[in-house]
């Protein structure tokens, strides 16, 4: 599986045998936190923006996102689903920590609804520049100048190649030459094969969340996933057994 790490970031090597789950599995998991113990969204989407937002503080931007001048910059690339409420939530964070941080939505914003677009509300009010799909297609955004680049377009619930805005932001970490860092899976990867149907990213460093999905071990993701970093969203001991 890798370096599993703790949501801080901090090396934790000993942990005995944590086992992967299949997507099938976490859709239990998720369902099981909202519908059997109240644990809803926005508090799983919370927990996994702040853990995201400290392992990046932590691993890639020097323990300070605010660099003494103008703050770090940081692109996040968000998806319409709970990943990119993730990504949003470690945006806000991030912010609030001061560096410069921007995001690139997959969809117009209009067609964002539950609990990301919350995030995004929130967002806009703080004043965070928020970029969306242009009307004609074009090439993926010129992040060569960023520290650290953010990927939450994608979660566990990949099915097919990513197609259309999504797939043009999946370019773009790619070929900025900044630290990636994914959100659960870099987007394009299967969850629980590994397969790759079309783009995916390329990841420095990967945080997957509440436990590994099976797909980041597979031979052909290894080199995908980086750095394997494991983070607690707040699903109850008893769920996990």
């Amino acid at each position: 599986m890798g370096r599993t790490d703790g949501p801080e970031g901090t090396e934790n090597n000993e942990i005995p045998d944590i086992p992967a789950i299949t997507t099938e599995q976490m859709i239990d998991v998720d369902r099981a936190m909202v519908d059997d113990y109240g644990i809803d969204l926005t508090r799983m989407m919370e927990n996994a923006g702040r853990a995201l937002a400290s392992l990046a503080r932590t691993r890639f931007l020097d323990g300070d996102p605010s660099g003494g001048m103008g703050g770090k910059r940081v692109a996040v690339l968000a998806g319409s689903g709970g990943n990119g409420g993730g990504g949003l939530a470690c945006a806000r964070k991030l912010s609030a920590w001061g560096a410069s941080v921007e995001v690139h939505l997959s969809k117009p914003a209009g067609e964002i609804t539950g609990v990301p677009a919350e995030q995004l509300v929130i967002l806009n009010h703080m004043g965070v520049p928020v970029h969306e799909p242009a009307p004609e297609p074009t090439g993926p955004p010129d992040r060569t100048g960023a520290d650290l680049v953010i990927d939450a377009l994608f979660g566990y619930r990949l099915q097919g190649a990513p197609r259309g805005h999504a797939a043009i932001l999946i370019g773009a970490p790619n070929q900025s030459g900044a630290p990636v860092l994914s959100l659960d899976v870099p987007s394009g990867v299967h969850a629980t094969t590994g397969d790759t149907p079309g783009l995916a990213v390329i990841a420095h460093a990967t945080m997957t969340l509440a436990l590994p999905k099976t797909g980041l071990s597979a031979a052909g993701a290894v080199p995908l996933v980086g750095e394997l970093y494991l983070a607690d969203i707040g699903v109850p001991p008893a769920l996990y057994a």
